[in-house]
């Protein structure tokens, strides 16, 4: 399941917009398990680089990413990302809609 749901998490990742962003538990329901957000972020951690890795957020618009958090946030700023004064992302202004036709079986 490990390789077949972490391929499933990276389609939806190489389909987020620019200047758009997901939460973990966005791509956990978009691939058919909704509760399984932790297992997105197992996930994330062994994202290929080429995909846009950074536009992947906590639900309330926090940046995860322990020392890479920083540049996460330089990269969605560089993207003119919105960010609420307290430093989140304003997800209202900028969360993608994942379509069905993504997410591969």
């Amino acid at each position: 399941m490990a390789g077949s749901f972490f391929q499933s998490v990276y389609d939806v990742v190489a389909a987020i917009p620019y200047g758009k962003v997901v939460s973990y538990g966005d791509i956990a329901r978009a691939i058919g398990y909704p509760r399984r957000a932790r297992f997105v972020g197992f996930a994330m951690r062994a994202c290929p680089d080429h995909l846009p890795w950074h536009r992947v957020v906590m639900s309330d618009g926090s940046i995860a990413g322990g020392e890479f958090a920083l540049v996460r946030e330089m990269l969605l700023r560089g993207e003119n990302v919105p960010f609420l004064p307290d430093g989140r992302v304003d997800m209202k202004r900028c969360r993608a809609v994942i379509a069905p036709e993504i997410v591969k079986s």
